[in-house]
């Protein structure tokens, strides 16, 4: 899986969801989830965005 979200990292704050969130969700328990574990190239800045404003660093991106 190219794009992840280290559960143990995270802390809940939806940055990622908030400026991604046709790539990013919030889980029940408040944390992040990636809904599209594989983006496309046109999704490379909303990913970007998303690891830019982690404060945690908790999105792992790997482009395959």
């Amino acid at each position: 899986m190219p794009l992840s979200i280290d559960s143990s990292r995270c802390q809940g704050h939806g940055r990622c969801s908030l400026v991604s969130p046709k790539i990013f969700d919030i889980t029940d328990d408040g944390l992040g989830q990636v809904l599209v574990p594989e983006p496309g190239p046109g999704d490379a800045a909303d990913v970007a965005r998303a690891i830019d404003n982690c404060p945690e660093s908790a999105i792992t991106y790997v482009a395959t």
